[in-house]
């Protein structure tokens, strides 16, 4: 066998319908659209219409509801807050914000509208924290550990 013998199997690759290329292809003349009519015609959107039937989208209940002013916060645990601090990639001294926990590794660069400091784990360092939110028992923690903790308003920590 040599690399010019090389091709796919019979029928594998199916060449396409060239449509609109003379009444002897098949598909010349109206092309498979059929004649008149809206959807013969170019610029049709009847994607959702049943023909005067009331739509599955509408004959559907809706449930739910989408907080359009809901902020989507990045969270994270105190006990991963405390790994970076005794891994020396958190500064201990400095104020934890959203910049110094990007920083640090601890959330993604994909920051969104804040961090939300949750409880689970031990913090033993003492720390202040600027964040969006906080837990009551992510506070309990940070208090216990001698930090301190400041809530930023909305409008704060998107500036």
């Amino acid at each position: 066998m040599k690399l010019t013998d090389i091709r796919d199997n019979e029928g594998a690759a199916k060449s396409r319908i060239r449509v609109g290329r003379g009444i002897g292809s098949g598909k010349g003349k109206t092309g498979g659209r059929g004649v008149k009519g809206q959807s013969s015609r170019g610029g049709v959107a009847i994607k959702g219409f049943e023909g005067g039937q009331m739509p599955l989208y509408r004959r559907l209940p809706k449930r739910g509801f989408h907080n359009l002013f809901a902020r989507e916060l990045n969270e994270v645990n105190v006990g991963r807050i405390q790994q970076a601090v005794e891994a020396g990639k958190l500064d201990a001294k400095g104020v934890v914000t959203i910049e110094a926990l990007v920083a640090a590794g601890v959330i993604s660069k994909a920051a969104r509208d804040g961090v939300k400091i949750l409880g689970v784990g031990e913090l033993t360092t003492k720390l202040a924290f600027e964040v969006a939110g906080a837990s009551k028992s992510a506070v309990e923690a940070i208090e216990k550990a001698g930090g301190s903790v400041k809530i930023l308003t909305a409008a704060a920590s998107q500036a």
